[in-house]
């Protein structure tokens, strides 16, 4: 009986519906695997199609193509490692996510997952059939069970395949990031070592999908809840993991220990990642913005930097006759700072040429926010023109606050294909800016030092679309506006609940009133990273027409 066992880990980002693709990054880590005398190599959650694969998934050709893929794996790594990688299978009628374990050029097991997540961005019930239960599977002497994901935040499954003699956990997932989630992910996993008393390995995916960054940090845990190994975030990682059967059972031997990023850090890593990867996985690699001057286009900005390099990054500045000299001073500095392209487009002529055009029209009629938004459209008119003739996605720089209460023009600044701080309120956006000016790292493509002046980060925000407008002559101050939005959208707090913590009745009912009537513009809005498990689009979906306010 073998008392060594080295398995190899291999924490990559897969594309959905790259099954080729997906296929010889697998192949490729297989090969390390059998260059390092592994006797398994594993990989994440469904990774032949990629994941998060939505209703993709029920596409009867691409299930096909997926589990062909499967299959012709098994035949070409017949000889050396096992492999084990995640993929849908359909059975009796039924399509279930599946870990396929592939020994000597066949598939020697399939594990269908048993608990399906029907809540923030899973819809699993939707998609796939509830697997039964199942024991482990041999690879040599050594008998592994495979919790597939969300099977190991509950003890049930873990507990099956420790009676039924698994001597080890390999936990496969498709585990995207919130703020705060690794120590989630670490306490249930420590629970299920502890239940059990077998070794854990916690193999996740990294990459951007969408709205959704899969940060790895993959880890293995030693009986008893000892950390034996921890992977980066963010990072692919392909790594060997040795295990030694003791008179205890199976031990993993000490490896590396990563760092795990905090806060802020882990918030702009998750946005740098999504930007890059959803370029890359759309076919783009350059970027534009409206830079107005004002502390979310420069934190978008610094964001684009960071994933692309200053190369790939154009900055626009569209000035009107209310842009302060401060504005065009701040916006210029931005861009030498970060290094990227400034091109100036200014607004004045096309503006009186529109006010014009609709004068016959709105003769008699006060000027009100119609012209204000006449400004908006007008600037993402351009953008979109410049987007278009040069190949150059465009971001839209809206923060979570104003995306929750409506303080965009819908056609005007939101418009755009992606928004990485769509899930990061303005209050973070302030402290955003102050780590990066503080912090570089070697994944960052942008420079070291102050890229954002400090007045742009402590100037009061304006639209500058009328004289001397600033936010709070319509919002609360942000401290306040940030934390009733947290109340209502991140922890559905009621309206007497706010009122408990000290907030004035008016605001919080205007709040939830603004909040209410803007879900149109949300609905139409670009998709933008996920930083906490209620970003708007899949985590809160609510009615568009809703007549519903907390009156209590």
């Amino acid at each position: 009986m073998a008392d060594h066992f080295r398995l190899t880990l291999a924490q990559l980002n897969p594309a959905v519906g790259d099954v080729s693709g997906n296929a010889e990054a697998a192949k490729r880590a297989w090969q390390q695997g059998l260059e390092a005398g592994s006797d398994l190599v594993a990989l994440p959650e469904m990774f032949i199609a990629g994941y998060n694969p939505q209703d993709l998934i029920l596409k009867p050709v691409f299930i096909e193509a997926c589990q062909q893929a499967i299959a012709d794996l098994a035949r070409d790594c017949a000889d050396g490692p096992a492999l084990a990688i995640g993929g849908p299978h359909l059975a009796g009628g039924a399509l279930f996510n599946a870990y396929y374990i592939l020994q000597s050029g066949r598939i020697s097991a399939v594990i269908h997952k048993h608990h399906l997540p029907n809540e923030t961005v899973f819809d699993e019930r939707r998609l796939f059939a509830e697997g039964e239960f199942s024991g482990p599977y041999r690879i040599g002497d050594l008998r592994i069970g495979s919790p597939i994901c969300e099977d190991a935040w509950h003890s049930d499954v873990a507990e099956t395949l420790a009676e039924t003699g698994a001597e080890l956990l390999l936990v496969p997932n498709g585990s995207p990031y919130f703020r705060g989630k690794h120590d989630v992910r670490m306490n249930h996993m420590v629970s299920r070592v502890i239940e059990t008393g077998l070794p854990l390995i916690y193999l996740n995916m990294i990459g951007g999908q969408d709205d959704q960054v899969f940060d790895g940090g993959s880890f293995v845990l030693n009986p008893g809840g000892e950390l034996a190994v921890q992977l980066p975030a963010f990072d692919a990682v392909i790594t060997h993991v040795d295990f030694t059967r003791t008179a205890e059972g199976w031990r993993a031997e000490q490896g590396e220990k990563a760092s795990i990023p905090d806060t802020n850090e882990g918030d702009y890593r998750a946005m740098v990642e999504a930007l890059r990867d959803y370029l890359r996985k759309t076919g783009f690699g350059k970027v534009l913005l409206g830079l107005s001057g004002g502390i979310d286009s420069a934190i978008v900005a610094s964001i684009a930097v960071d994933a692309l390099g200053a190369d790939n990054v154009r900055c626009v500045m569209l000035p009107s006759e209310y842009t302060s000299e401060h504005s065009l001073e701040d916006a210029r500095e931005i861009a030498v700072n970060l290094g990227c392209r400034y091109d100036f487009v200014p607004i004045s002529k096309g503006r009186q040429a529109i006010t014009n055009t609709l004068a016959p029209f709105f003769e008699g009629l006060k000027p009100d926010i119609t012209e204000e938004n006449i400004q908006s459209r007008l600037r993402g008119l351009l953008l979109m023109a410049m987007s278009n003739k040069f190949g150059e996605m465009l971001l839209t720089t809206g923060n979570k606050s104003e995306v929750a209460v409506g303080y965009a023009t819908i056609y005007g600044d939101m418009n755009g294909g992606y928004n990485p701080i769509k899930d990061l309120y303005k209050t973070r956006v302030f402290a955003m800016c102050r780590w990066r000016n503080e912090t570089h790292r070697d994944w960052m493509r942008g420079p070291d030092g102050t890229v954002i002046p400090e007045r742009v980060i402590s100037k009061p925000p304006s639209a500058e679309l009328r004289p001397d407008q600033k936010d709070e002559d319509s919002l609360p101050p942000y401290e306040v506006l940030d934390a009733i939005l947290e109340g209502l959208v991140d922890n559905d707090q009621s309206v007497a609940e706010l009122v408990a913590k000290g907030f004035a009745p008016e605001d919080i009912r205007r709040v939830e009133h603004l909040l209410y009537i803007s879900e149109y513009k949300r609905f139409q809005s670009a998709p933008g990273t996920r930083l906490s498990p209620r970003a708007f689009w899949l985590d809160r979906r609510y009615p568009i027409a809703n007549g519903w306010r907390d009156k209590r």
